[in-house]
C-alpha cells in the first residue's frame, strides 16, 4: 500500500468514525485515473446490527448509512482529501451491503489521482 493510499484510508476512516461512532475495521483503497475505489469492511455498530436483524430495520440502517454519507460529503469535502488527491472531488458514490457489512465509496476526482 502506497503512502497515499494510507492517507487517504485514514481521512475516510475518520469521517466515518466521527459520524457513525465507529470505524471500519478494513479499508483498502485503489485509484484509477481520477477515481478513487474505497471498499470498507466491518462497518456497522452493534446497535446497527440489532437494528438490522429485521427487513425494515436493514432498509433503515441502509438508507441512514448511504444517505449521511453523501450528505456529508456534499456539504464539505474532508480536510485534506483534495490536496492528497490534487484535484477537486467532483461526486461521491456509496453504498453498503448490511448483511456482509461490506461498503463501498467511489470518489470522482477532477484529474488524474497522482502517485
Amino acid at each position: 500500500m502506497s503512502k497515499k493510499e494510507a492517507a487517504f484510508n485514514e481521512l475516510v476512516r475518520k469521517v466515518r468514525k466521527d459520524l457513525f461512532g465507529k470505524g471500519p475495521e478494513r479499508i483498502k483503497t485503489y485509484f484509477v485515473e481520477n477515481i478513487a475505489i474505497t471498499i470498507l469492511q466491518g462497518n456497522l455498530t452493534p446497535t446497527e446490527k440489532f437494528i438490522a436483524r429485521s427487513p425494515e430495520g436493514k432498509e433503515m440502517v441502509h438508507t441512514a448509512r448511504t444517505r449521511m454519507i453523501q450528505e456529508v460529503y456534499a456539504q464539505q469535502v474532508p480536510d485534506g482529501m483534495e490536496e492528497l488527491a490534487g484535484s477537486k472531488l467532483v461526486h461521491l458514490f456509496s453504498d453498503i451491503k448490511i448483511e456482509e457489512d461490506i461498503a463501498v465509496s467511489v470518489f470522482l476526482f477532477e484529474k488524474k489521482i497522482e502517485d
